[in-house]
């Protein structure tokens, strides 16, 4: 069995979140998700949905058999519960993929790291799209 771990924010779910799941899905039989916590996320705006409530719903889809908190403490915690063979990275997630095995390595994981290339093309495949697409309407009714 070979344990596939895909990580991200997943404010706002849409048909992107969707794609990069079924994608990561792809590279074995049993996909874990981590959902960063609130506290975690500095390398863009906080998200508008609280981490229960993004956990909750990345819980609730087909493709996605165990998903978890990330930790307040050490990103790299959670991967001590899940033991990934393979971690998945989304095309515009921030990390790089040769630090981050070497960091595992250290760490005593034997896990590989993979980028997904392209994203699924969509209008609204991204939540700060939607945001904008949201406030734009918001201004037009004003």
């Amino acid at each position: 069995m070979t344990r596939i771990l895909a990580t991200g924010t997943f404010d706002i779910l849409h048909p992107g979140h969707l794609y990069y799941l079924e994608q990561a899905r792809k590279y074995g039989s049993e996909l874990y998700v981590l959902v960063a916590r609130d506290s975690k996320i500095e390398h863009k705006p906080k998200p508008i949905v609280p981490e229960k409530q993004r956990l909750e719903m990345v819980k609730a889809l087909k493709v996605v058999d165990h998903a978890l908190l990330g930790s307040e403490e050490d990103i790299f915690k959670p991967l001590e519960e899940v033991q990934p063979d393979i971690i998945v990275l989304g095309h515009d997630q921030v990390f790089d993929e040769k630090k981050l095995e070497e960091i595992l390595q250290k760490r005593g994981f034997k896990t590989k790291v993979v980028r997904l290339g392209n994203p699924r093309q969509c209008p609204l495949c991204s939540s700060g799209r939607i945001i904008k697409r949201i406030l734009e309407r918001k201004r037009t009714e004003l």
